[in-house]
């Protein structure tokens, strides 16, 4: 493990480390072998973007929360996953809301926060991009369809919608994505209340919150598609580890 600055790059003829990228994972009952037991996981996409892109990456289970992790880290990817329990939001249970992990909320929220306290780079993608804004005092659309009357961000179980999405300039996610771009969707709840420092930065042609960005921060987006799902478009990936990589050398 990581003991100490010149580990991280810091130290006099040493060789910068690539930058290492946290990333929030499930904890679920699993099945592997002859096995039969709860443990954290997370589909391998994710691993392989972090790689292809150029960094290391780190599992951070929801279990034994310390936020003083992030001071081994570069940056930090918030997974997708189960629906954000209500209650996190001040809200009643939507019969469409199933599968809550009120304690994966909660150690995301705390790692969230740390992030943005240290303005480690920072990306929340699906579920990521809800427990954003919800750990910034926004709400959620706990049934998409109830508002835009069609399945197309989640098409069936296991399949992802293609989603055109309209991005805003002058933004990072402008910057990376142009004014339109094509992306992979599989979700049925979204944004509803904005979060104040938030801002939005791509929507759906039905309205969706689609990409936000946090206010005052250099590198802390979050979108609701699925960028770990296409291997040949690494732009998200590869613009974290140029902002992990800034911030690495920033701190030495």
């Amino acid at each position: 493990m990581v003991s100490n600055d010149s580990d991280r790059g810091g130290g006099a003829g040493k060789e910068s480390h690539k930058p290492r990228i946290g990333i929030t994972t499930y904890l679920e009952p699993t099945i592997w072998g002859v096995w039969e037991r709860d443990a954290a996981l997370l589909p391998r996409v994710y691993l392989d973007s972090v790689v292809a892109a150029g960094g290391v990456p780190v599992l951070l289970p929801p279990v034994g929360t310390d936020p003083t992790v992030l001071e081994l880290l570069d940056g930090l990817v918030i997974a997708g996953g189960c629906d954000v329990d209500p209650a996190s939001y001040g809200a009643a249970q939507h019969p469409e809301t199933v599968d809550t992990r009120p304690g994966r909320d909660e150690h995301e929220a705390i790692l969230i926060r740390a992030a943005l306290d240290a303005d480690l780079p920072l990306l929340a993608i699906c579920r990521g991009l809800q427990m954003l804004n919800v750990t910034l005092g926004g709400t959620l659309q706990q049934h998409l369809p109830d508002r835009v009357a069609h399945d197309e961000h989640r098409p069936s179980p296991a399949v992802f919608g293609q989603t055109e999405v309209k991005v805003e300039p002058d933004t990072l996610t402008g910057r990376l994505f142009g004014d339109r771009s094509t992306v992979a969707c599989y979700h049925h709840q979204a944004i509803d209340v904005v979060a104040p420092t938030l801002q939005v930065t791509a929507r759906a042609g039905d309205g969706t919150v689609e990409a936000a960005e946090v206010t005052g921060h250099d590198f802390a987006i979050g979108v609701q598609w699925h960028p770990e799902e296409n291997p040949d478009d690494l732009r998200l990936f590869t613009a974290l580890i140029s902002a992990a990589n800034k911030a690495a050398r920033r701190n030495q």
